[in-house]
């Protein structure tokens, strides 16, 4: 049976149990919960360091209807950075990699920023629909252009954190397998292959982390606008 390079990326079951669901239960299992005492252990202080760092620079330009959503994007972020690092270990399926699982993420939070806009400021939501200024015959123009622009967005978010993270494990694949294969026939070759392939799946690293960061920045950024 010869199999592809996006093997990888198809839902597989283990003994009747989607590898999927496995997967996105074990971010949960591995993430420390703090403990109801005067002194935390280094990685629990790390972790909510962190956290507060986070929510620190993600809300300081938003107001204080908008920091009701600061447990709910600091926990995806951390969810979403998880799922990306664990991803890249072998014999590992990243749920990220689907884009129907980033668009069930990115449909409905920014659905709900979109409908707390239009709950609590309907003007201000309808007037980026059509700048000040803009002349006559353009109106029917910029309104469509702007109603396509909002819709995207979602589709925006789900696409960019799947075609990252996909393209990155199909180049680590790609070079992994050409460096194996080269190892008896040019092994000065695969061993600065070997060395591309540590550099790059250290990229990789950064990608995983840098990719959910920007997917909850977008967010916040779409929440802005609506309080």
């Amino acid at each position: 049976m010869t199999l592809s390079f996006f093997d990888q990326f198809s839902i597989t079951t283990y003994l009747g149990i989607p590898l999927v669901a496995l997967a996105l239960v074990l971010p949960w299992i591995l993430i420390p919960t703090p403990q109801k005492r005067c002194l935390n252990n280094r990685l629990i202080t790390l972790q909510a360091w962190f956290i507060r760092q986070f929510t620190h620079q993600l809300f300081m330009p938003i107001n204080k209807e908008g920091h009701k959503w600061a447990l709910l994007l600091a926990s995806l972020l951390i969810f979403l950075m998880t799922l990306n690092l664990l991803g890249i270990l072998p014999y590992t399926f990243t749920p990220t990699t689907q884009l129907s699982m980033n668009m069930g993420f990115a449909v409905p939070l920014w659905l709900a920023a979109v409908l707390i806009g239009v709950r609590n400021q309907l003007t201000h939501t309808l007037a980026h629909f059509l700048p000040v200024g803009t002349p006559g015959p353009l109106i029917p123009i910029l309104i469509v252009i702007e109603t396509i622009s909002l819709l995207i967005r979602p589709i925006a978010l789900g696409v960019r954190l799947t075609a990252n993270l996909t393209a990155g494990h199909l180049l680590i694949q790609l070079i992994s397998t050409a460096a194996f294969a080269m190892t008896s026939i040019m092994p000065t070759v695969s061993l600065l292959t070997m060395a591309l392939l540590l550099l790059l799946t250290i990229l990789e690293l950064a990608v995983a982390v840098i990719q959910a960061y920007v997917f909850v920045l977008l967010l916040s950024l779409y929440l802005q606008e609506s309080v």
